[in-house]
This record gives C-alpha cells, sequence and structure tokens, in this order.
C-alpha cells in the first residue's frame, strides 16, 4: 500500500491533483512464498496465488467496477509482474483511462531524456540523429517499455516500424536475443528479438563490439554489469557516449554517475533510476541526470483528468515525453542537462498536461468541451486554476471542495 500512497502524494505534490480525489489500492491475489504464508507478521492473504485464469477474471471484474463507480477516474497500474503487466496494458488500455507506469511512464521519460542526449551525441559525432543505435541491458517490463517507447525516436525521425526496431537490440542474462538462440522466449521479448540465422552472443561487452551502439542502457537490476571495460569501450566508439544506468535502487544501478565520468574522461551523457550526487572533473562541475517518472505521470494524470479523456493513447505517451525533452530553460541547457531540475516540476507538469491535453484533442478523446475553446495560453491558465495547493482551509471549504 505504500507504493500507491507514494505515487498518489506524487499526483498531488508534482500535478495539484486534489488529494481527496486519489484511491489507494493494493490488489493482493495470493504468494506462493512459503516462508510469508508461515510468518506470523506477513501482512498479505495467507493463501496460494490464483491462477493467471482467475487474476485475468478478477482484474476484469476490478476495472469494470472501479470504472463503473468513478467513471473519470485515471487508472495507474504499477509493480505488476512483466507479463500480466504487458496482458493488462494491452487488454484495458482501449477500454479505460489507464495507463502502466512501468511500462509507458518509464518509457516516456526515458526517451524525454535520450531525445536530449541524442543530439549531443549527433552534434559531436557528426552523425545523422536517425543513426543513434542502442543497446539495452535487461529484457523485463521496464526495459522493453523503454525501448517501444524508443521507437518513436526514430519513427517521428520519418524510418518504419521496422526499420526503427533494426535500431534496438535487446541483451538477457543468456545474451543477444534472437528468435533461434535455444530457448522460449518470453511473449514480450519477441518483439525485438533478432532474426534467425544471425550471430549468437552471449556476452554484453561481445554486443557492444559487434553492433557498435551510440548508447547503452541498463534496465537488469544487477550492479557492476557496466564496468570499466564495458564504459571504455562505449567511450572509444563515441565522443560522447550515451549511458543509461537506470535500475533502482541505486546499489543495483549497472554503474555509478563517477565511474561514469571517470572511464570516459567527462564526455558522458549520463542519466541513472537512482539519484546521484554531482562530479568535479577537470575544474568543472558535472550533474548527473535521472529519468524518475515523476517528470511525466503526474502530468499525463494531470491532463487525462482535466480532458475527462476516453482512453489514454500512445501518442498521448508520446507526448508526455515531447513536453519534456522540450522543457529545458536556456540555463540548464547551457549547464548540459538532460532533464529539468525538479524544483520546476509543477511548470513540467502542466507542459506536459497541456500536451497529453492537444493529443487526446487530436485523437478524439476529449469529454471536456471547455478544453475546444481555448488556444493553449487560455488552457495552461485553465490547467493551472484546477491545480491544488497546499494551504488551510475551514472545514466548510473543505466540504464545498469536495462536492466540487
Amino acid at each position: 500500500m505504500g507504493i500507491s500512497v507514494g505515487k498518489l502524494s506524487l499526483y498531488v505534490a508534482a500535478a495539484g491533483i486534489r488529494p481527496w480525489a486519489t484511491v489507494p489500492i493494493c490488489i493482493d491475489l495470493g504468494t506462493d512464498n512459503e516462508k510469508n504464508l508461515t510468518d506470523p507478521l506477513y501482512l498479505g492473504l495467507r493463501m496460494k496465488r490464483r491462477s493467471k485464469e482467475e487474476a485475468l477474471e478478477f482484474m476484469d471484474e476490478f476495472m469494470a467496477a472501479v470504472h463503473a463507480e468513478f467513471p473519470e477516474l485515471v487508472i495507474q497500474h504499477e509493480d505488476f509482474a512483466t507479463e500480466r503487466a504487458f496482458d493488462y496494458l494491452k487488454r484495458y488500455q482501449h477500454s479505460y483511462p489507464m495507463f502502466n507506469d512501468d511500462i509507458q511512464g518509464t518509457g516516456a521519460v526515458i526517451l524525454g531524456g535520450f531525445i536530449n542526449a541524442a543530439r549531443h551525441s549527433a552534434s559531436a559525432s557528426g552523425k545523422e540523429l536517425r543513426d543513434q543505435r542502442i543497446v539495452f541491458m535487461g529484457a523485463g517490463s521496464a526495459g522493453v517499455g523503454v525501448a517501444k517507447q524508443l521507437l518513436s525516436f526514430f519513427i517521428n525521425l520519418g524510418l518504419s516500424e521496422e526499420e526503427a526496431k533494426e535500431r534496438v537490440w535487446l541483451v538477457d542474462t543468456k545474451g543477444l536475443v534472437t528468435l533461434d538462440r535455444g530457448d522460449k522466449l518470453a511473449a514480450h521479448k519477441t518483439f525485438f528479438a533478432r532474426q534467425p540465422g544471425g550471430p549468437q552472443i552471449k556476452t554484453l561487452i561481445e554486443v557492444i563490439q559487434h553492433v557498435k551502439p551510440t548508447a547503452l542502457i541498463g534496465l537488469a537490476a544487477t550492479a557492476h554489469l557496466f564496468d570499466e571495460a564495458v564504459v571504455k569501450l562505449m567511450a572509444e566508439l563515441n565522443p560522447r557516449p550515451i549511458i543509461f544506468p537506470l535500475s533502482n535502487p541505486v546499489h543495483l544501478a549497472e554503474c555509478t554517475f563517477d565511474e561514469a565520468v571517470k572511464w570516459t574522461d567527462g564526455q558522458v551523457l549520463f542519466a541513472s533510476g537512482s539519484p546521484f550526487a554531482s562530479c568535479g572533473w577537470r575544474g568543472h562541475t558535472i550533474e548527473p541526470g535521472q529519468g524518475n517518472n515523476m517528470y511525466v505521470f503526474p502530468g499525463i494524470g494531470l491532463g487525462a483528468i482535466l480532458a475527462r479523456v476516453k482512453t489514454i493513447s500512445d501518442k498521448m505517451i508520446e507526448a508526455s515525453a515531447l513536453a519534456l525533452s522540450d522543457s529545458l530553460t536556456d540555463e540548464e541547457k547551457a549547464d548540459g542537462l538532460l532533464y529539468p531540475r525538479l524544483n520546476r516540476i509543477r511548470d513540467i507538469s502542466t507542459s506536459v498536461a497541456l500536451r497529453v491535453i492537444r493529443q487526446a484533442q487530436e485523437e478524439g478523446l476529449v469529454g471536456n468541451p471547455i478544453i475546444g475553446n481555448l488556444g493553449d495560453d487560455e488552457l495552461k491558465k485553465y490547467i493551472e486554476q484546477k491545480e491544488y495547493w497546499p494551504a488551510f482551509m475551514s472545514g466548510e471549504h473543505i466540504d464545498l471542495a469536495i462536492r466540487s
């Protein structure tokens, strides 16, 4: 329940969602962990985990009931097991105003930072933006979700989906993900699996030697995967290598910021999932980026709520990433930042919400008639006026607010 409450607290703080309009829900379908089942202090249900079929039946009933009771409620899925997360997203995203933060939110925030990193990388190398090549270490829900979101980076540059997929390589614990390496691939991995007949490569450094990527993204939840040899090879291949160790918490990050700076002689374009302190290098202070989902999911929710959307489309998620990439101030650009500073989070969430609403309008998903009559400046003011700010309220005002 702590995760549900924590996420909703960020909706309140970062996007001004009214706290009394939030509903934290934790779904418990049992566990197969015998230690938990026999632990007198275990707080969960003491029953074996339900089957996939029973879980799906329950989720169908849950989604229908929540939507019937709160038809304008935006539903965010969080922390489902990988296969179920993808299954539920595919099953419900075209029927309800819902999204999955692990898959789509993570993908959007990394796309936003990657766009800015790719601009720096292309400028330093003289290559076209469309020539970026990305290796993912980690092929779970977050890894594949990010990879799918990054396809839009290439598609927006004129590539077809198939051409865009050729710019992405997945690596898991068994090596390069291919259709013919001899094991049964999880369904979500097959989308990016390399076609039969190609090389079967077992280690990350060999994949990098073969692919010669401009970007290395880690979502494997294993520390030290991006060791000195791996990072130095990325620096040999690129004047400004993009290295995003995104695993959380900090002790599971694939490398640290200090290591990435040291091993690339300060040239790394870095973003992590966990916070790192700034680093001094050759008389300069270098600030790390942090691909924190807080940059996008509150704004996605705010835009979806104010527009009263029927569903939350993939293009609306993409719009949140584009808004994030455009949100850097001139000062932040001069400092070489890939992400804006978090002390501007309300402004960022407003920009994300505005772009999400405009995309929803293009797709005919808006249910709020007021939105269609507003220009961008008016819409921005409308969003800001609807945002909640914590302040003293009398009991009478609270009652009025709840009824409004």
